[in-house]
């Protein structure tokens, strides 16, 4: 138990899974031959990467990608760049949308995609699968996330404060 007297996290129990993003139109000519979360950011990284450090600096460290449009290079850097030790059960594998003799459309949106792909998550142990956006261009702790979402305040919390202006 933690100090508050509150069970902890089983960290093990968390499952994430990163949107790979559509078209990204709005931000053509960048998306002409990639995903928007393959799109480079600050030399060597690329969008993708906000969302899968925000994961592993909170402990989470079983990631799955889904991926539909133009995702070749978003595949080519994922392969490269993250790869955990044999010992660990932490992985970063992409799930690529697949035409099947049951189910021969692509994804529809974000709700399909992960029923489309229950099979694969339904292989791990979890009691949280985390849905996140490929895109996503902030730092967050997504254990306090979890936390929130197993104990919800007694009261409301509000996002940000009111302000007073001068008349």
């Amino acid at each position: 138990m933690s100090q508050t007297g509150r069970q902890s996290l089983n960290i093990s129990k968390v499952l994430c899974v990163i949107m790979g993003g559509g078209q990204g139109s709005r931000l053509f000519p960048l998306t002409k031959d990639r995903a928007k979360p393959a799109v480079p950011l600050a030399g060597k990284y690329r969008i993708v990467d906000i969302p899968i450090s925000n994961c592993i600096n909170s402990r989470f460290r079983r990631i799955y990608i889904l991926t539909q449009f133009n995702s070749t290079s978003l595949h080519s850097h994922i392969s490269r760049t993250y790869k955990f030790d044999q010992f660990s059960a932490g992985f970063v594998e992409i799930l690529a949308a697949q035409q099947t003799f049951n189910n021969t459309s692509w994804y529809e949106g974000t709700a399909d995609a992960v029923r489309k792909n229950l099979v694969h998550f339904l292989n791990h142990d979890f009691d949280y699968l985390l849905i996140l956006s490929g895109d996503q261009l902030y730092r967050m702790d997504f254990q306090d996330v979890i936390e929130h979402h197993r104990h919800p305040p007694r009261q409301p919390r509000r996002g940000g404060s009111p302000r007073h202006h001068a008349d």
